[in-house]
């Protein structure tokens, strides 16, 4: 994904920023993975998942979210 489109993308439920991990988006904020589908961000919340602990605890430990 394009980096210039990643620091303009942010999580449509809460307004927070994004974290490309694989072909997901996630939102720390919302605790949901947004799909990336052939290159497109499928930025909806009835197709977003919702992040386990674990990887919420990632987000927290190695990235700089709010």
């Amino acid at each position: 994904m394009d980096k210039r489109l990643l620091d303009i993308l942010v999580c449509p439920a809460t307004k927070g920023k994004l974290k490309l991990r694989g072909e997901e988006l996630w939102s720390r904020s919302a605790g949901l993975a947004y799909p990336i589908v052939d290159g497109i961000p499928k930025m909806v919340g009835d197709e977003a998942r919702t992040l386990t602990s674990v990887e919420i605890s990632s987000l927290k430990d190695n990235d700089n979210l709010t």
